[in-house]
């Protein structure tokens, strides 16, 4: 029905603009930037023949043309001939390869070419740009760690002047796969284990490539990141209400909130329908529940492993119908799309399906602007690398950090209190960058061990290295040396984990990434003998996880004083360890994904059904067997949310407002230790009573503050009630009236503050409770004059936007049509800015004479 309806569309359109293969050319109304962008890919389809249509919704690889690192021109002349094709790539290239080659490829496509369209030109950039040259930031899992939302958008808009310079326009990312099996390779590329949490990333990432004329795709769609036994491409197994409430929320929130014009489909299966010729995915779902106007894009050879991995198809010509008839648009790195033309010329396929498809994709190249501006825009060479990049990578390196265990306060190290230093592992003196970067080598980065000389270097601390044992082999002939060296020091800081591959280039002893899936989470090689060896020296231990993906290591927890994980930390990350060891940053970063205890506790996610950790509730050991388990308990290492600090920090005086589309609550926070540092406050919810069983509890607001020592300060965690609604097993969406328990923590398992709030049962209409103005911080009585700007999260200033004084009680002013506002107030007052269909904001003024606000749609 939606493609009759679509062809019925294009049809009408057609119609209006009349007869306009008879202009010229060059004055046709696809060139007419005036026009909208579906009236001109109208014009623009109307024009093409069935094999310019084909090739618009096929990909040109590296290799079609490419000879190393060179374009040959011959290659491309004879691939290309005069069509003008949908997608190009040169992932093999260095950055400026890149540069040199796709601005001639996209200027062939312009000038030598039947229709003139502009090619998208394909990049990777999951932690930076892929190529040569490119700043290379922490990986997905770190920044996911730094719980910032903010540093997600602005790693994308500093990525995306490095991509313009290479002649990037589109990148096959955010990945936001909800990931739920911790043997999987990918772990690393992923935001975690949480869907609010990977949601709320994802949409200020596409925000920060959208805001910056890149064009991202949301990738991989379709439940991805719970596959079979962990292997890569795995069907993964879920009810609908899973499927919806977890592996699909991130992708409806990015899709139904921002103008995102790419999706990626997965390789694997659920329901036993491959995702890429999932007609209720890609059609029923993505388009017509959510409205998604753009294309969707295969992973790379999906469409081809119809036929030759899930054989769901017996020939190629079949797979490419099938991919095509669901709602899959592009095909990339497969040969199928081709079989349609002859398919089409003998009536055995209606050409209206590779309209549809070419249409998107015209669609979406005249909606970022592609027509007008092919090239992108202009960056010169002294742009790449720049610092203000490098610092932006070393900020979310410092803020990934995640102090796992501190028993003693052996953290943070005092140099002037230490004669020597042993730092041993396999990943102390290698970089470790993870998967989707063009580099392995040390020379790109800062390793652990040259991150400590430098900061130890003129304090007489002498810093012995040994590396003690590899992660891919069994070999114990160096773990003797390492023990030496230890035994000969103050303290030992052991550097373990994994290690990734570098996309397109080194794949040599990895255990971690794409592809590289485990069958066991305890550390591999000979790391664990080389951990207990050096901990029976009886030295200070301090132990680093490097790594992509958490691991097993209940041994260690027991044993071991003191554990940080840093995940692949990007180039800065020697220099951000060895701040951490020694105090010059103090760790705020908090655990996107649970440590479980082994892999036979998988899965280990937090947010789990009431009856998953067991009934009996009487976990055992050897010593006292029991029941859930006989010998161990469901519970993670380390749940969700866990983070320590240098400091302490305690909550108090939460209060709750009820409005009539959200709850707004907020929570009183203070720092009672004597350093600064940064807090994670954390809402969850649970719904007591459903007519589904739902999770003991979920994630639906959280913050990052920074508080100086014993300073106070009045956090706001606001939830909109739609996002306490759930999927039912007819899979629509359902908010059903009930008891809500508001759970507030710094991590899943250490909830400090408990209330309950019924949804449905009384008239929330908007108003202003005066037990809860009334309650406020005593910070001082002077008047001050506040100014600011109200701003939306796509960062569009709002008018109209009410200012509320909780001491005077009253609406003191409006926003104007830029988003400002100035008033005066007593510079202890308490405002909520309120606008309808947006969630309030409560803002402590706190003698701050600026406050930027950003307000989220509440609908």
């Amino acid at each position: 029905m939606q493609r009759k309806q679509l062809i019925f569309n294009i049809i009408v359109m057609v119609f209006l603009l009349g007869r306009v293969s008879l202009v010229p050319l060059q004055a046709q109304p696809y060139k007419n930037a005036k026009l909208s962008p579906e009236l001109r890919a109208v014009d623009l389809l109307q024009r093409m023949n069935l094999e310019e249509k084909v090739a618009q919704i096929r990909h040109i690889h590296s290799g079609h043309i490419f000879d190393g690192q060179m374009l040959n021109e011959e290659k491309l002349k004879d691939f290309v001939q005069d069509k003008c094709w949908g997608f190009v790539e040169g992932f093999p290239l260095t950055g400026e390869s890149c540069h040199q080659h796709l601005h001639r490829i996209q200027e062939y496509m312009l000038k030598h070419t039947r229709l003139g369209i502009p090619i998208f030109t394909i990049g990777e950039s999951l932690h930076g740009s892929v190529h040569e040259g490119s700043v290379i930031y922490p990986q997905n899992i770190a920044l996911a760690a730094t719980f910032n939302p903010s540093l997600a958008y602005q790693k994308s808009a500093g990525i995306s002047a490095e991509l313009h310079y290479q002649g990037i326009r589109q990148v096959l990312g955010p990945c936001i796969d909800v990931v739920r099996d911790m043997r999987w390779g990918r772990v690393e590329e992923s935001y975690g284990e949480d869907p609010f949490l990977n949601a709320i990333l994802a949409c200020e990432e596409v925000r920060g490539y959208l805001d910056n004329g890149i064009s991202p795709m949301l990738k991989h769609y379709g439940p991805h990141g719970n596959p079979t036994g962990g292997l890569n491409l795995a069907s993964v197994h879920c009810g609908i209400g899973e499927l919806h409430d977890v592996y699909l929320y991130p992708f409806k929130r990015v899709i139904t909130t921002l103008p995102i014009q790419a999706v990626m489909s997965t390789y694997n299966s659920w329901n036993r329908i491959p995702n890429s010729a999932s007609y209720y995915l890609l059609t029923e779902v993505l388009r017509r529940r959510w409205g998604f106007g753009g294309y969707v894009y295969s992973d790379w050879g999906a469409i081809d492993m119809l036929h030759t991995f899930h054989h769901t198809a017996s020939t190629l010509s079949e797979a490419a119908v099938q991919a095509l008839t669901a709602g899959l648009d592009v095909e990339a790195s497969s040969e199928c799309y081709p079989y349609l033309v002859p398919l089409i010329e003998q009536g055995k396929v209606d050409e209206a399906l590779v309209d549809t498809a070419v249409y998107r994709v015209l669609l979406a190249k005249f909606r970022i602007g592609l027509f007008e501006n092919p090239y992108g825009k202009v960056v010169q060479a002294d742009q790449l690398h720049v610092s203000e990049n490098r610092q932006l990578a070393r900020r979310i390196a410092d803020e990934s950090v995640v102090l796992l265990k501190n028993d003693g306060d052996l953290l943070p190290l005092v140099p002037s209190k230490l004669k020597s230093i042993a730092v041993i592992g396999p990943n102390a003196d290698q970089v470790q960058f993870g998967d989707y970067t063009w580099s392995r080598d040390n020379k790109d980065g800062v390793t652990p061990l040259a991150g400590i000389r430098s900061l130890l270097a003129g304090t007489g601390v002498q810093v012995r290295y040994a590396k003690g044992c590899s992660i891919m082999s069994l070999d114990t002939t160096n773990i003797a040396a390492a023990v030496a060296a230890a035994r000969a020091s103050d303290v030992a800081v052991l550097f373990c984990g994994s290690a990734s591959a570098s996309l397109a280039r080194n794949y040599r002893e990895v255990n971690c990434g794409e592809g590289f899936d485990l069958t066991d989470l305890s550390l591999s090689g000979a790391q664990e003998k080389l951990i207990r060896d050096v901990h029976a020296t009886g030295k200070p231990l301090i132990l680093v996880m490097v790594t992509g993906k958490p691991f097993s290591i209940p041994w260690e927890k027991k044993h071991v004083p003191t554990i940080l994980v840093q995940w692949y930390a990007g180039e800065q990350g020697g220099n951000a360890v060895a701040d951490i060891l020694f105090g010059k940053t103090v760790p705020s970063g908090r655990l996107p994904v649970s440590f479980p205890q082994s892999a036979g506790h998988l899965p280990a996610h937090y947010n789990y059904l009431p009856t998953d950790h067991g009934y009996y509730r009487q976990p055992g050991s050897y010593e006292v067997p029991g029941r859930d388990y006989v010998f161990s308990s469901p519970e993670p290492l380390w749940a969700f949310g866990h983070g320590l600090s240098y400091t302490a920090f305690d909550y108090e005086d939460m209060k709750i407002e009820q409005r009539e589309d959200s709850i707004m609550l907020s929570v009183c926070i203070r720092n009672i230790g004597e350093r600064a540092g940064q807090v994670v406050p954390q809402l969850y919810v649970r719904d007591l009573y459903s007519s589904v069983v739902t999770p003991v509890k979920q994630l639906k607001a959280f913050a990052k503050v920074f508080l100086k020592p014993k300073e106070t300060i009045e956090v706001s965690l606001n939830v909109a009630i739609q996002d306490l609604a759930f999927t039912n097993n007819q899979g629509k969406m359902v908010l059903e009236s009930g008891d809500f328990e508001l759970q507030v923590g710094d991590s899943s398992d250490k909830i400090f503050l408990r209330d309950t709030v019924q949804i449905g049962f009384q008239d929330t209409t908007y108003q202003v409770k005066e037990t809860v103005l009334d309650t406020m911080n005593s910070c001082g009585e002077a008047v001050i004059t506040v100014k600011g700007i109200v701003r939306d999260t796509q960062a569009t200033p709002i008018q109209g936007v009410n200012i509320f004084s909780t001491l005077q009680k009253k609406i003191l002013v409006v926003t104007d049509k830029d988003g400002k506002y100035e008033i005066k107030v007593q510079s202890n007052d308490i405002l909520i800015f309120h606008k309808k269909n947006y969630l309030e904001e409560k803002i402590f003024v706190n003698g701050k004479p600026s406050i930027q606000i950003t307000i989220r749609n509440g609908i």
